[in-house]
């Protein structure tokens, strides 16, 4: 990009904002179901409370996996898609739902026997029936997350986000009544406390999931698409390249979310007036973070049809044209904590002196925006690449062979607190940034990707192979 095309800087810029809108909603919703969750078991009681948030944080970690190895779909989608092979998208997306099939069920067992995992973190005795009751009760709902994920990547990979809003937002505005209902026993069921949680979370997933498929086979955008023209029996070879792509995304969100998890769970040692300011910042964090992650959606999305097209310049603009607008939103993310750290710290509580520290926190969250902006639009351009082993690997040194040991010796060493385990994360957060940076820097430049040769040459390909093994 020797010269920049200024006019196709601002088409590109404004394909992805067109593209990302949706997804942050989208986003959104994802964290308002956990708003929604914690205010009706709060309401119901304290204990039904701690049960949710516990359950919810186990419970995290199969939503994690499972969104990690179906974000394969929409690179995979979007690549065909730029290379005008839309007539492939129709078996990518009948072995991507196999995929999803055996991934839910896989999840449900986990989800279901999770009690080791929850007697090993340490939960109080008092709470872990009502912990276990809630995750066998929304584990049911693991084989729909899993499947609806598969329906996003198909029609994100399209660049259709705007159903990703639709039921995301649907989902929300439904989990309230219904989790009034099997929570606090109405219209003739008894109460449930955190199991009805469990139920209702699981029946909306259900139901999103439902109703995403029906759209997608009755709406005229997919035709053409052969989605559903026959029945396949798994193909163990595109099963095969969608998790190539799926379970290093998988582990490298893991890898991000172990990092919040233990962070968290090393300030819980230090006092509730900590533990509670370290839960303000973290909320606002995580709602800001909503914003660059769906800008890194789209630049997945954009990045792919470049790469379809096998336009080398257009990988370029579509990357770096990202990256620059997840930096522009971070730049606003980043205003509001540092300017507004105590104005926004009182909007969770009264106590003077949870606000203090949580008004420290916020401006070490302000500090960690540009990092993290940049190392998760980065990300999502490496995905549009179909690039996720070398970032896995990154990420694993950057969180967990930076980020961990700077934030727990700067916490518990020198004296630091809940602030060193922050300075951690932005330790972390920031070799992340850099080196993804760097990695989609080369690959752009160094033509590093090669779009997916068609089905007949690949089949000619395995033959020519399977032919030379004879000889």
């Amino acid at each position: 990009m020797k010269t920049i095309d200024r006019a196709r800087v601002v088409h590109e810029v404004g394909a992805t904002v067109r593209l990302a809108l949706p997804l942050v909603l989208a986003q959104l919703a994802a964290v308002g179901t956990n708003v929604v969750d914690a205010l009706l078991s709060g309401h119901f009681s304290a204990h039904v409370l701690g049960a949710v948030a516990v359950g919810t944080s186990v419970w995290s970690l199969a939503i994690v996996s499972g969104i990690g190895v179906m974000m394969a779909v929409p690179p995979s989608v979007a690549q065909l898609d730029g290379a005008n092979r839309r007539h492939e998208v129709g078996a990518v997306f009948r072995q991507a739902l196999w995929l999803a099939a055996m991934l839910g069920l896989l999840l449900w067992f986990g989800v279901r026997h999770a009690e080791p995992l929850v007697n090993l973190i340490g939960v109080t005795p008092s709470l872990r029936q009502d912990v276990n009751a809630f995750l066998h009760a929304i584990s049911w709902g693991a084989p729909a997350l899993a499947c609806y994920f598969t329906l996003r990547g198909l029609s994100e990979g399209l660049s259709l986000t705007r159903p990703s809003m639709l039921f995301s937002l649907g989902g929300l505005a439904i989990l309230a009544p219904l989790g009034y209902v099997f929570m606090f026993g109405k219209l003739g069921l008894p109460p449930q406390g955190a199991r009805g949680c469990g139920i209702a979370t699981a029946l909306v997933l259900w139901l999103e999931m439902l109703g995403f498929l029906i759209y997608v086979s009755c709406h005229r955008n997919y035709r053409g698409l052969n989605l559903f023209e026959r029945f396949e029996w798994p193909n163990w070879r595109r099963i095969g390249a969608l998790l190539h792509i799926g379970l290093p995304m998988a582990v490298t969100l893991l890898a991000e979310a172990g990092l919040f998890v233990a962070t968290a769970l090393l300030i819980g040692t230090m006092g509730e007036d900590v533990v509670a300011s370290h839960q303000v910042a973290i909320n606002v964090a995580s709602v800001f973070f909503m914003i660059p992650l769906g800008v890194a959606m789209a630049i997945t999305v954009r990045v792919g049809n470049a790469v379809g097209r096998d336009d080398a310049r257009g990988v370029r603009y579509a990357g770096f044209c990202g990256i620059g607008l997840a930096l522009v939103t971070q730049l606003v993310s980043a205003g509001v904590m540092l300017g507004l750290p105590h104005a926004i710290a009182s909007l969770y509580t009264g106590n003077a002196t949870v606000i203090a520290l949580a008004a420290q926190l916020l401006v070490l969250a302000g500090l960690f925006q540009f990092s993290d902006g940049i190392q998760v639009a980065s990300n999502g351009a490496l995905r549009g690449l179909k690039d996720t082993r070398v970032p896995m690997a990154i990420t694993l040194f950057a969180y967990w062979g930076v980020g961990m040991p700077v934030g727990w010796w700067l916490a518990f060493r020198q004296g630091y607190g809940a602030r060193g385990m922050w300075m951690g994360l932005i330790a972390g957060l920031s070799v992340a940034a850099v080196l993804l940076f760097a990695r989609f820097w080369r690959s752009a430049w160094r033509h590093r990707w090669q779009a997916a040769p068609p089905e007949d040459t690949m089949t000619v390909r395995a033959q020519a192979v399977t032919l030379n093994d004879h000889l």
